[in-house]
């Protein structure tokens, strides 16, 4: 007999134990959005399922209910707020009774509901290339079409299936306004927005250091790491997929410009910020334009908020204007001795200056504020005058290509679904859509990922098998399953989402077993079909993930890499040339970057949306786009400053370029073939003060025309940013981001 001692101990225990699984779970969900999410749907799919099969006596109504609440609010991803969620799901009705519509007349025949799963399965993937987000939605759209491809061939019963569906979404889409909504995330806008205040203040800090350096604080100024720290958080990599501006349409593709911009504004202030002079120059020009930069990043970031006025870049231009009247030659030139230091920050503060106006623009795009009298920068955002239409058509164009990713992945998905749609109607399997949802759920986009997600799916499987077998066996009153059916939708999509792939698959597969002992009771071989079913899918997904192109986006993404920076390399290399006299101003070649970049971005967006392993050395990918968002502007407002052949007569200026611009072309083909080969060592940073400067072109100086100096000052200052620039791509594996 058990002492009452003993009770008591036993009780504290299971108290703490529960404590402990409690906490566990709390810090794996802190917000608890996954339970809140879990509960919603859990009530949507217990109120639609008891009504339309205990209500209504409808099992066609109760099926397409119940799994069209599962499809939508679990293998649906859906971003953005509460009501853009529910938005999202009320739209997408029509695209859902097509599929249904579709998959229920083409049942009669497994070859043609194969056909059919191989052209939806290939449309739906491939429609995520407009824009990766709808991504979210494929999963559920496709589930769809499974369920309703599979016998019986019931036609007449499409009404039924139609209206549990559409029951089951507007209901869902209802709940996620009113029950428990979620908290709205820091939007990519918002980051992008304090990114720029944080800038802004110190770009601010630097013309103070310029001006009245005593005022500067000494050792590490806070401002300069909090610039740091806000332009860390708007990288895609630290952006959830779902909130990340990955579309093709204008508004994403403008706001990965501004993050590229931004992050090319501090780098060339932490330039400016080490070339302080050493004693107070109230009257530089520097220090004037980069007042009005700071300004103007500052209210572009804040035209990023709803309602705010689009900023104007007139101050900018007009600080530009006089910062270039007072260089050697212009309106202010005094012919004085040549102060090349001033000069090279003067270029630099000019260098910014561009990189800032890419970044307000591009706000302005973000906005939707037209470009009517507002200069495209470069060529940059000249796409934000065409339709949305012609975007997203040239993205589908540009990506029915033999090397594109996302035309891999979308016929490895259609392929392998075809395929286990064909091997379920064959063999005859009671329970076949089980087997392409098992495809569906261990296929990936590349072979490493779909082996990652094997495992836990077949374990937790045959676990939730025998947990449902060992049930079945004791247990055959459908009135258990029915009182039991929202805690097994809550511990399915609630806890076992939070406890780890294997208890996910465990407890959906006792969800399933609760659902269809409902609908049509079969005993402990419900626990059986569902086992061997989803062994045959997984066997599928797996061949077709080893089998048809496993490497997955990242291959393709290092392809396009190589190539964009052979066509920055090739740029920098004509425009040193075309200063020089020796070759005309380089249109093709910033032309060819300006298209390579949109490749390059393009395959970025899909890598994103992928899952990669944590514990491999990853490109930071960030940086590698920025080269061109520094290339592309340089070049042309170089070549706008100092026209070509400005240096045509000065032998040993034109020596000395050939070999920086030589040894930055070796270094771009360096770091192609790092990337190419999945090798991207850390680089110790280029030293490009203004000091050092001065020491490599004072013995060129003599007697040479100030002009000439100038735009011998200003051509190697930018060709050692460029070269600082690429020392600063290294992997994103490191903790630290700072230099």
């Amino acid at each position: 007999m058990v002492g009452r001692g003993e009770v008591l101990r036993r009780t504290r225990g299971a108290v703490v134990l529960g404590t402990s699984l409690l906490g566990r779970l709390r810090r794996r969900d802190p917000g608890d959005a996954i339970l809140r999410r879990a509960a919603r749907l859990t009530l949507v799919a217990s109120v639609v399922f008891y009504g339309c099969r205990y209500g209504a006596g409808s099992s066609t109504l109760a099926t397409y209910g119940l799994f069209g609440t599962i499809a939508a609010g679990s293998f649906a991803q859906l971003p953005g707020p509460a009501p853009q969620r529910a938005r999202i799901l009320v739209l997408s009705l029509p695209a859902v009774w097509a599929l249904i519509t579709v998959g229920s007349l083409l049942a009669w025949s497994t070859w043609a509901a194969a056909g059919g799963m191989l052209v939806v399965g290939f449309v739906v993937a491939f429609a995520g290339v407009g824009n990766p987000r709808l991504v979210g939605l494929a999963s559920a759209f496709q589930l769809f079409y499974i369920l309703a491809s599979f016998p019986p061939y019931q036609p007449g019963t499409l009404p039924e299936r139609l209206g549990g569906v559409t029951l089951a979404i507007v209901l869902l889409a209802a709940a996620e306004v009113l029950l428990w909504p979620d908290p709205v995330p820091i939007s990519y806008r918002q980051r992008l927005a304090e990114a720029a205040d944080g800038v802004a203040a110190f770009l601010d800090a630097v013309a103070q250091g310029w001006t009245a350096p005593h005022a500067a604080a000494s050792g590490r100024d806070p401002r300069r790491e909090r610039a740091y720290d806000v332009v860390a958080a708007i990288e895609l990599g630290r952006i959830p997929p779902a909130w990340a501006p990955t579309a093709a349409g204008a508004q994403d593709r403008s706001l990965r410009i501004c993050a590229a911009a931004l992050r090319e504004v501090l780098t060339e202030a932490d330039r400016l910020a080490a070339d302080t002079p050493p004693e107070p120059i109230p009257d530089l020009k520097a220090a004037r334009l980069l007042r009005a930069g700071a300004e103007t990043t500052r209210a572009a970031g804040r035209s990023l908020t709803p309602g705010a006025p689009p900023v104007d870049p007139a101050d900018l231009d007009a600080a530009v204007g006089r910062a270039e009247a007072a260089y050697p030659g212009g309106a202010g030139d005094v012919r004085d001795a040549p102060d090349v230091p001033r000069w090279c920050r003067d270029a630099t503060a000019l260098a910014l200056a561009d990189q800032v106006r890419v970044f307000a623009i591009g706000c302005r795009v973000a906005t939707g504020a037209r470009l009517d009298g507002v200069d495209a920068s470069s060529g940059l955002f000249e796409y934000a005058r065409r339709s949305p239409w012609t975007l997203y058509l040239w993205q589908f164009r540009s990506h029915l290509a033999p090397r594109s990713a996302h035309l891999h992945s979308s016929l490895r998905l259609a392929v392998a679904l075809a395929i286990a749609r064909v091997a379920a109607g064959v063999l005859e399997l009671t329970h076949g859509f089980w087997v392409l949802l098992a495809t569906l759920t261990v296929l990936r986009t590349s072979a490493a990922d779909t082996r990652t997600a094997l495992r836990p799916a077949v374990l937790g499987t045959i676990a939730g098998a025998l947990l449902s077998g060992g049930v079945m066996l004791v247990v055959d009153e459908p009135i258990v399953y029915a009182i039991v059916l929202p805690i097994t939708l809550m511990l399915a999509f609630g806890v076992g989402r939070l406890l780890g792939p294997v208890w996910q698959q465990a407890l959906f597969t006792l969800l399933l077993t609760v659902v269809f002992a409902q609908l049509s009771p079969e005993g402990w071989r419900l626990a059986e079909a569902r086992l061997v079913d989803v062994l045959l899918g997984a066997l599928i997904g797996v061949l077709a993930g080893v089998a048809m192109w496993p490497r997955g986006a990242d291959h393709d993404l290092r392809h396009n890499a190589t190539r964009y920076l052979a066509a920055n390399a090739d740029a920098v290399e004509q425009s040193v040339q075309a200063v020089l006299g020796a070759a005309p101003p380089p249109e093709g070649a910033i032309d060819r970057v300006r298209r390579r970049m949109v490749l390059i971005d393009s395959s970025y967006c899909q890598y994103h949306s992928e899952r990669h392993d944590p514990h491999r050395q990853q490109v930071n990918w960030d940086a590698v786009l920025s080269a061109g968002h520094h290339v592309v502007p340089g070049a042309e407002s170089l070549l706008r400053r100092n026209p070509p052949g400005c240096l045509a007569g000065w032998p040993e200026a034109a020596a000395l370029l050939r070999e920086s611009a030589g040894q930055l072309h070796s270094a771009y083909g360096a770091l192609a073939d790092e990337v190419a080969h999945g090798r991207t060592p850390s680089r110790a940073p280029v030293s490009t003060t203004c000091v050092d400067q001065l020491d490599r072109i004072r013995p060129l100086l003599g007697e040479v025309d100030a002009s000439a100096v100038r735009h011998l000052v200003e051509v190697d200052r930018w060709l050692a940013g460029l070269a600082d620039s690429l020392a600063r791509i290294h992997p994103t594996s490191d903790s630290a981001r700072r230099p």
